[in-house]
């Protein structure tokens, strides 16, 4: 039998000996590779022009190639549909040039969907139409790791219940990397340091690396929320204060390399106004530049410090928020739908820990809280720690009392209406979310109500309809159903209620109700039966 090694040098020796290698047969949202072998004379990453045409029936791609180093270039592309499909090249370089073939494209793997895509304005979904809803968490530098903390992260995410990671793609600057067991030995433009940086040189080890992490997240059905650019420099290493044509080339290679694979998100900045020298002219800019440059129109956002972005600008896919009292109360990401009409990320909400700095010091409690205000307010959050493990900088294990609250959360919402929750009558009832006539959500935070009448804002409401409903306890994370049908009638302009005895609750805090239609003689509808089995599970 060929072992890899020989198989991986019958590879290369196609390549030098054709000049061209590509895959028969990739599954649906997959990674075509093209590889081609050139001349590595000059500055290749600078005077090269390398562009694939991609054809199926009547749809067309061209996504930009990239040297990948020691004479070779790649072109990679993502097919969205299934059968045969056509390509070729075009090039400055004749070595390149007029190269042509095909491939089919057979079905997709098990449990991949396609890239995410906004859904029903507010939303998300992957692009086959599955539902998708991110549960976010921080991760910045664990792609600067050793293998062995890289490794455990990626064992820590697929028993966790987060499915998308902010994390950096150019590592910021600091003393462990510079000497120490945590030094970097790698880095993104050919060189070890601020004096003998080339910047017109990217370092292709470097980003094969990279790319061997968004596989790992790719895997487990991690997005890979890939922040492009941030200001962690301090002047020493200098990738923070690259001039305007350096960032360009910078973000069209980063989308040549990164755009094939399916679950990938750009972020293009890190806190972007603490890059002083750039304004928000050049992040237009630059938002177009990745707009243009990626053919499968990946979401797109930007993450703010003291200046928040204009996130109604047409590139911008969805608003990726820092501004932690948003999620102090469910009323801020309804208020923020309103305002930008697209799905709200609260990106940063403060982290559970117990560091010195402020931003660092929340409890579980307060992070199960924030989340569960986010979600009722229609919106989406991303969760860090900082205990002593620094989850957010290097990730390895979690050791937070949160993820385990958030786990539950995530299967409640999972259990809801396909397309997410939405805030009903969320001018006068913030706390209230779900779908209206069907089912409800309604979390009471921090209050401690000892009884809830059963009324619900008038929207989709009948007399006659019937509801059960659910006790929720958010932080034991019990579900304990109420052995009742409550039946509604008008009781004014506004509302529909039951008239009988209220619904007991404990007189504790972060209790939630769960409101749930139900039909006499009817099937449950496909929700009912997913609450069904998510209430044997925990009870």
């Amino acid at each position: 039998m060929i072992n890899l090694k020989q198989l991986f040098a019958i590879c290369l020796f196609l390549v030098f000996c054709t000049g061209l290698h590509a895959q028969d047969k990739v599954p649906q949202w997959g990674v075509f590779e093209l590889t081609l072998k050139g001349s590595d004379a000059g500055d290749p990453f600078i005077n090269t022009v390398l562009v694939g045409e991609f054809r199926h029936g009547n749809e067309v791609f061209r996504p930009e190639g990239f040297y990948d180093g020691d004479g070779i270039y790649k072109i990679r592309f993502m097919p969205d549909k299934q059968g045969e499909w056509t390509y070729s090249v075009t090039s400055n370089h004749a070595e390149l040039d007029k190269k042509h073939g095909s491939f089919t494209c057979t079905a997709a793997d098990k449990n991949v969907h396609g890239p995410v895509v906004v859904s029903h304005k507010y939303h998300f979904a992957y692009a086959d139409s599955t539902a998708y809803t991110p549960f976010g968490t921080t991760i910045y530098e664990w792609a600067f790791q050793n293998q062995e903390t890289q490794n455990e992260t990626i064992q820590t995410l697929k028993s966790s219940p987060f499915n998308k990671v902010r994390m950096l793609a150019i590592p910021p600057f600091k003393g462990g990397y510079v000497d120490g067991p945590d030094k970097l030995t790698v880095f993104p433009f050919v060189g070890t340091s601020k004096e003998n940086f080339d910047f017109s040189r990217f370092n292709p080890e470097f980003f094969r690396r990279l790319e061997k992490n968004i596989k790992q997240l790719e895997e487990i059905g991690v997005e890979s929320d890939l922040i492009l650019f941030r200001p962690y420099d301090g002047g020493k290493w200098g990738f923070d204060k690259m001039d305007d044509e350096t960032n360009i080339r910078f973000l069209k290679y980063m989308v040549a390399r990164f755009a094939a694979f399916h679950n990938i998100w750009w972020s293009l900045c890190n806190e972007n106004s603490f890059i002083r020298q750039l304004t928000d002219e050049d992040w237009d800019r630059y938002f177009q530049v990745v707009q243009k440059a990626d053919p499968y129109g990946h979401l797109r956002s930007i993450h703010n410090a003291d200046r928040i972005y204009d996130y109604t600008k047409p590139w911008v896919t969805h608003v990726s928020l820092q501004y932690y009292n948003v999620a102090k109360a469910p009323f801020g990401s309804s208020l923020l739908r309103d305002i930008y009409r697209k799905p709200i990320v609260n990106d940063e909400i403060n982290y559970e820990g117990n560091i010195e700095r402020r931003w660092g010091q929340l409890t579980g409690e307060e992070m199960t809280f924030r989340f569960w205000n986010v979600y009722i307010g229609g919106g989406f959050a991303t969760h860090g720690e900082t205990t002593s493990t620094g989850w957010i900088g290097k990730g390895g294990k979690l050791n937070g009392q949160s993820p385990a609250r958030i786990a539950f959360l995530k299967k409640i919402v999972e259990a809801g209406p396909q397309e997410g929750l939405t805030p009903i009558d969320h001018f006068y009832s913030p706390n209230l979310a779900g779908k209206a006539g069907e089912y409800y959500l309604l979390y009471f935070g921090k209050d401690t109500p000892a009884t809830w009448d059963f009324k619900l804002p008038k929207e989709a409401l009948t007399d006659g309809m019937k509801f059960k409903v659910d006790v929720i306890d958010t932080w034991n994370m019990t579900i304990t159903p109420v052995n009742k049908t409550f039946e509604i009638k008008k009781s004014d302009n506004y509302s529909f209620s039951d008239k009988s005895a209220p619904v007991k609750l404990t007189g504790k805090p972060y209790m939630a109700l769960r409101i749930t239609r139900v039909d006499g003689g009817k099937t449950p509808t496909k929700p009912q039966k997913k609450q069904n089995e998510l209430n044997e599970d925990l009870n």
